[in-house]
């Protein structure tokens, strides 16, 4: 039922209670049928299920297979080896990747916990949980709602919303019946759960309790919005079930020619598939994938903007769209006097006239001693004080006063000046107009200026002055004001968010703007942060769409206006329906599903409330909306770094398959056992796979548009560069080390090239495309860090007699060291030469399209 569109007698009727309250007998009884009056708990998981899920990758469940057959086979080292790295890539991604799930703590806390009501009369303190639909409410300044409420009565009602309606002023509350359908932000009869009365006192009649209330329709919004899978783990899911298909295909393939060709043992087959299982599977690379995150979190931190979850860093540099909420976002969230009119020359009125009546007739400043900025109370009282401070006008004492009210829309306060009464006056401008002694062509230069400043969506507030006889009482009847000027007053754009917007728009990301607030304002707002269209959709309008209509609508509006959360809601998910990736930015509760709905929700750290936070993915604790743009373009670099790792990972792993391939293709033994081919994967893990991870981003991230979505995180040009490098890496290795006659020696010398030829891959994966040797390598000291540490960690395998003896190796010559260094820099040469003959190519397609 909309109880703003009903009497107050009516909504006392529906919900069969008095103005006097419910009986407790009565109250009881519904407390009993309804339930009480709190939000509803989603189910947790238990810890054993969120520890779990990050041992059941596709992938991982392979290498435990293959740990479970190795100790069926009775090789127990071999099998807790595999054991361990499961073990440590699982809790790796519990611990780094675990993200709280805490929105409706958030909530709860915004939920009053006591209430003040009326039961037969009588005044009564109660726990605010024990509310029912028909408790008489007693409201005073300074109270937070504890449920939605239909106003009875109202004495100077001004209410705090922006957290839920995203309204940047206190919206003024009356009881008068609205007859029409209107947002929530203009139900101004109603009072709601979790917002908080400024001034004035009210009493009410409780509506809706607990879920039914519009913070319980937000808690509800949040439990049902799905997690959002990011763009990577989408990516690397798909990575994994490619590289799990090879691998079976391998093993069906292989186990099928070696037995029909070779009859080839059972257990020797075995061995020879796990052998498989653990060279083709590139088990590093989760850890590593989770370093770089990790350390892009720890980069982004320190620039002021906290992630909360690692995958969401990679997904900052995918976004298409970004939809910001205005108030506190874009704007200062801080009504400030930006527009002032002074009377038609020839006049003697000057900006200091102005600025003594705003620093004179107002309630907030007491004492000349009073700091301004750290004032408190009514946001438009404020901005009057803010713009005079400027001024050092004097604090006159107040002989009289006229304070503020609804009825008359305007406040007058009399001071004596130089033996003279002289009334300041300030109010709605239509009011003061029409006690003003104007002639035509004065009032046709007010309106017209009221109408500018309007059209800039700006709220106008009228001062004036009148002079008395020292002995007069000023009576709320004033006739024969003096227009001073107007005041034009908005919550202004952040100049960080302008020159953000427009980083953002050359990157080819789309700002759409949503808010609570009116049309005009909005429009006024994006003309002056540069959105490309100024048309806009007011939440009325949206209703009357369906998702269709709708999904074609946001891709032509960059303003949505009078919008609620479930309008907000709809848009990001007609965007990301038309496979957007979306981001959502806010600070209100109102903003709080959309945030959860988004690819990746961004809320204000100083000003957001705690469920918006708790909502997002990522905080900015500077408010900062410039703060998205740098974050941007870390994303982008971060996941250019993940691509330069997985094409550095997979060709080495592809390698070691291929050698088991070859062997059992001829008849061979195994050229490398698997605690070998385990050492070949963890020691470029541990040293080298980190160094990409620190590369810079290129001087061109954020002039280039975002990728599309659907895009592969191996290109075809990977995908052949992967293969021809594994086979460079591999036939000519083995079939080197196959004519030494020591078979621990060959293994050593295959071992070792295969270690060299992906040091000086690594080198080549700075740059996919690029050549590699430049500059900037000089700067990247992750990299010579990680080959020193290589050649100590490689070094004690051929030296130290412990480690021969561990993984089975032996030590080698300087002459073979020489030639299997002479073979990786060959295929180092190679892949240098690739890139630059795939770039003139490149080049004069250009040319030749142009």
């Amino acid at each position: 039922m909309n109880y703003y569109n009903q009497t107050p007698e009516k909504t006392l009727q529906h919900l069969d209670t008095t103005r006097k309250g419910l009986p407790e007998t009565e109250r009881h009884a519904r407390a009993v049928r309804l339930g009480p009056n709190k939000l509803k708990e989603s189910k947790q998981k238990p810890l054993w299920q969120k520890i779990g899920k990050h041992f059941i990758d596709l992938l991982m469940i392979v290498l435990i297979v293959a740990g479970i057959l190795k100790g069926i086979t009775g090789d127990y080292v071999e099998m807790g080896i595999i054991f361990a790295v499961v073990l440590i890539n699982g809790l790796i991604g519990y611990f780094q990747e675990r993200k709280a799930e805490a929105s409706l703590n958030g909530l709860k806390q915004m939920m009053a916990q006591e209430a003040v009501i009326l039961t037969q009369g009588q005044r009564k303190k109660v726990a605010a949980e024990s509310l029912v639909p028909g408790d008489v409410l007693l409201l005073h300044s300074g109270d937070i709602l504890p449920a939605d409420v239909r106003l009875l009565e109202a004495h100077d009602l001004l209410v705090e919303e922006a957290a839920l309606t995203g309204e940047s002023l206190p919206i003024e509350k009356s009881t008068r019946v609205l007859t029409s359908s209107l947002p929530l932000g203009d139900r101004v009869n109603m009072a709601f759960s979790g917002t908080q009365i400024q001034a004035g006192s009210a009493v009410g009649i409780v509506t809706n309790i607990g879920d039914d209330t519009e913070i319980g329709k937000i808690n509800h919004a949040l439990q049902s919005v799905a997690p959002q899978t990011t763009p990577l783990i989408r990516k690397m899911n798909q990575l994994n079930q490619q590289i799990f298909k090879g691998l079976m295909l391998f093993i069906v393939f292989l186990i099928f020619f070696t037995t029909l060709r070779y009859g080839m043992e059972a257990n020797l087959l075995l061995s020879a598939v796990i052998a498989l299982i653990v060279a083709v599977v590139p088990e590093g690379l989760p850890a590593v994938l989770t370093m770089i995150l990790s350390m892009g979190v720890k980069e982004m931190s320190e620039q002021k903007a906290i992630v909360k979850s690692m995958p969401a860093v990679e997904t900052l540099g995918s976004m298409t769209v970004i939809c910001s909420d205005k108030t506190g976002t874009l704007t200062k969230n801080e009504m400030t006097v930006t527009d002032i009119v002074l009377p038609a020359a020839p006049t003697t009125v000057t900006t200091r006239d102005l600025t003594l009546i705003m620093n004179n007739c107002q309630d907030l400043r007491t004492s000349e001693s009073q700091d301004v900025t750290k004032l408190q109370g009514n946001p438009t009282e404020l901005a009057l004080l803010r713009y005079a401070a400027k001024d050092q006008q004097p604090l006159l004492a107040q002989e009289q006063k006229i304070p503020f009210h609804s009825k008359h829309k305007y406040m007058a306060t009399a001071h004596l000046i130089d033996h003279k009464l002289i009334l300041f006056i300030k109010g709605a401008p239509e009011v003061l107009l029409e006690k003003a002694n104007l002639t035509d062509a004065e009032r046709t230069y007010w309106q017209e200026q009221i109408a500018q400043l309007a059209q800039k969506g700006q709220r106008v507030l009228a001062l004036a002055q009148k002079s008395l006889a020292p002995e007069a009482i000023i009576q709320d009847e004033l006739a024969d004001l003096t227009i001073m000027g107007l005041a034009g007053i908005i919550d202004p754009p952040k100049e960080a968010a302008i020159h953000a917007i427009a980083e953002c728009q050359q990157a080819g990301i789309v700002v759409k703007m949503i808010t609570g607030d009116h049309k005009d304002t909005a429009q006024a707002i994006g003309r002056q942060i540069g959105l490309k269209h100024d048309a806009a959709l007011e939440g009325q309008d949206i209703d009357r769409l369906n998702d269709a209509d709708l999904a074609k609508a946001v891709k032509q509006t960059d303003i949505f206006a009078r919008t609620t959360p479930e309008h907000k809601l709809r848009i990001v998910t007609a965007l990301q329906a038309q496979g957007e990736i979306v981001g959502m930015t806010g600070d209100g509760v109102n903003d709080a599903p959309a945030l959860k709905k988004a690819d990746i929700g961004i809320a204000m750290g100083i000003k957001g409330s705690e469920v918006t936070k708790e909502a997002a993915d990522m905080v900015l604790a500077d408010d900062n909306f410039a703060t998205i743009a740098w974050a941007v373009k870390e994303g982008r670099r971060i996941f250019d770094n993940l691509k330069k790792t997985i094409n550095f990972f997979l060709p080495s792993a592809l390698a070691q398959g291929l050698l088991v391939i070859f062997a059992l293709l001829t008849d061979r033994p195994l050229p490398l056992s698997p605690v070998q081919i385990l050492w070949v994967n963890m020691v470029t893990t541990i040293t080298l796979s980190y160094a990409l991870g620190f590369e810079k981003a290129h001087k061109d991230t954020m002039k280039r548009p975002p990728r599309n979505p659907q895009e592969k995180i191996l290109s075809l040009h990977s995908i052949a560069r992967i293969l021809y490098v594994s086979v460079l890496v591999t036939i000519p290795a083995y079939l080197f080390s196959s004519q030494v006659a020591n078979p621990v020696v060959a293994q050593t010398m295959l071992l070792h090239s295969i270690v060299l030829a992906q040091a000086l891959y690594m080198i080549n994966c700075r740059e996919l495309l690029d050549a590699s040797v430049n500059k900037s390598m000089l700067k990247n000291k992750a990299l010579w860090i990680s080959l020193g540490a290589l050649v100590l960690v490689q070094g004690s395998l051929l030296t130290l007699p412990i480690m021969q003896s561990m993984i089975g190796t032996t030590s080698l010559t300087l002459m073979q060291h020489l030639v299997l260094l002479a073979g990786a820099l060959l295929i180092f040469s190679i892949v240098e030469l690739e890139k630059k003959v795939l770039k003139q190519l490149a080049k004069k397609r250009q040319e030749q399209t142009a």
